[in-house]
């Protein structure tokens, strides 16, 4: 028999080839032996299989793989055949031994790979309740069951796919109550439209599904601590934010002495800092007054969730120096029972903050066009009213065409105050992921339309036709915070009503209208700003 050296100091499968010379004709007979996990293989090339056990507890397959056992190879019988047929044999070139990962150690390791992932994800839905809920809930009065499918984003729950037999809002009612009756409070159960189905419900509608998820997995985790102190910390931040805003609007009113001591090298002495006092004092307004927005856009939220009895997570203000605040990323901290719901609470916040923000804003230019509020009145470039169609001309048509071509504009601290409020608003009123705008959308014409309009937005702030400048840090935002749609309502089918979905195509009309730039031309035409051509 020809030695063979295995090269791998794995304990894996082994495959080796032996020659053998048979002792009753003049034949040779090549075996195949392979050694996988302590089990050794034998197959016979030009002669027929032999199964059996070799050695001592080492047990032998087909060459197909099969469990076949016939017998046992007497230990010595084997020694004596092989040293005879060693007289006869021919040396012929033998390949090395390799390694072959393809059967038991794969399979192995795809079964651990299973299990890791079922352990690691989150809890499936029980298949002894859904045997019960098939045979409790489901039936020819509210749903006929024709197929199950995996629902959820990893597939740990079931979605029950078949017909509908009465009015959905009924049916839907009554499997809730259903649900509660027989498992407790232990899953929710979601009407969502079927996938892949373009079919009209005969009653009207789309096609419906239910899909059923446990509790744990399907409704969001409550706030932790590190969450707070994130909040906590970010809402300081804001904080400076809004006083540097107030801060930049008031520089043309440093005192003499600190300008002189920061631009003149020869200036050693350091001037009074009592002076920056009162300078300090008079940026304060403005920076009361953006933050002061944001806190009431934050308070409609909250407002409107609490009459729907829907729980809201800590806000998480997002600072900015231009703005203040870019708004703030509150989380849903309970399921919404249905899409009017979402779109309420979406709304909720921007519409508050822009009834506050307009209202500084006409108060700020009422007070700018006032001789008695000349003391108060701050310089901003004329090129702030060009940021903006909507509150361009609105400002415009205040101020007048004499006032708005010059270089710089004397304003109230107010009107920039409602100015960083309104342009916050519409920013974050923006049909993409899961803003306030995303959110409306998403409830009033679904996350087909939230898809489109995102792809859109995201074009639109790109090439800085929305927003102006402001259009790439605010697209870089959502990317990194708010480009995830919302998770869907227990109820994500019915519609919100005819005057909602007026109400926000208007809003978004109005959005349109407050990120779009003054160009150039209607600019010039309209005597807002001093337009260089070149």
């Amino acid at each position: 028999m020809a030695a063979v050296s295995l090269t791998s100091p794995y304990f894996t499968n082994l495959t080796s080839q032996f020659h053998f010379a048979s002792t009753r004709g003049d034949f040779r007979v090549r075996k195949n032996c392979v050694l996988g996990s302590g089990y050794l293989v034998k197959r016979n090339i030009s002669g027929g299989r032999r199964l059996g056990y070799l050695g001592n507890g080492i047990k032998c397959f087909d060459g197909d793989g099969g469990d076949k056992e016939e017998g046992k190879l007497n230990s010595s019988e084997k020694t004596d055949r092989e040293l005879g047929a060693s007289a006869d044999l021919k040396k012929e070139e033998q390949p090395p031994a390799s390694v072959s990962y393809r059967e038991p150690i794969f399979r192995s390791f795809q079964m651990d790979s299973i299990k890791l992932m079922e352990l690691l994800g989150p809890e499936k839905v029980d298949p002894a309740d859904v045997k019960l809920i098939k045979e409790k809930l489901f039936g020819y009065s509210t749903f006929w069951v024709t197929k199950e499918d995996q629902f959820g984003e990893l597939g740990e729950g079931i979605l029950f796919l078949g017909n509908l037999r009465g009015k959905r809002e009924d049916v839907f009612s009554k499997l809730q109550r259903q649900l509660v009756e027989v498992t407790g409070n232990k899953y929710n159960l979601f009407m969502v439209e079927e996938p892949d189905s373009d079919e009209l419900d005969p009653r009207g509608g789309p096609h419906v599904s239910f899909g059923l998820l446990r509790k744990e997995v399907s409704e969001p985790g409550p706030t932790s601590l590190w969450q707070y102190v994130i909040a906590i910390l970010l809402f300081v931040v804001t904080i400076g934010s809004c006083v540097e805003l107030g801060i930049a609007s008031q520089l043309k009113s440093l005192p003499p002495d600190v300008v002189r001591y920061f631009t003149d090298p020869n200036a050693t002495e350091p001037p009074d800092m009592e002076l920056l006092v009162p300078f300090v004092e008079s940026a304060l307004p403005l920076a009361y007054g953006v933050l002061g927005i944001q806190v009431f856009h934050e308070f409609g939220h909250f407002l409107v969730a609490f009459s729907k009895k829907v729980k809201l997570g800590i806000p998480f203000l997002i600072p900015n120096i231009s703005l203040g605040s870019f708004g703030a990323i509150t989380q849903f901290k309970s399921i919404l029972p249905d899409k009017k719901t979402m779109v309420d609470i979406a709304v909720a916040g921007p519409l508050a903050g822009s009834a506050l923000s307009f209202s500084m804003f006409l108060v700020g230019l009422l007070l700018s066009s006032n001789p008695n509020a000349a003391g108060d009145l701050v310089q901003v470039p004329s090129l702030l009213f060009q940021g903006s169609l909507l509150l361009g001309l609105i400002s415009r048509s205040f101020l007048g065409s004499t006032v708005m071509h010059a270089a710089t504009v004397a304003v109230h601290p107010l009107l920039i105050a409602g100015w960083c409020g309104l342009t916050t608003s519409a920013f974050n009123m923006l049909p993409v992921g899961c803003l306030d705008g995303g959110r409306a959308m998403q409830g009033t014409f679904g996350k087909s339309a939230l898809t489109g309009f995102g792809l859109t937005t995201y074009a639109l702030l790109g090439l800085g036709v929305l927003g102006g400048p402001l259009s790439l840090p605010w697209g870089l935002y959502i990317l990194i915070c708010q480009r995830t749609p919302e998770k869907s309502c227990l109820d994500d089918v019915s519609e919100v009503g005819t005057w909602r979905k007026v109400a926000i195509s208007v809003a978004f009309f109005l959005v349109v209208l407050t990120l779009v730039p003054l160009w150039d031309e209607l600019a010039e035409e309209l005597g807002i700003g001093l337009v260089t051509t070149f």
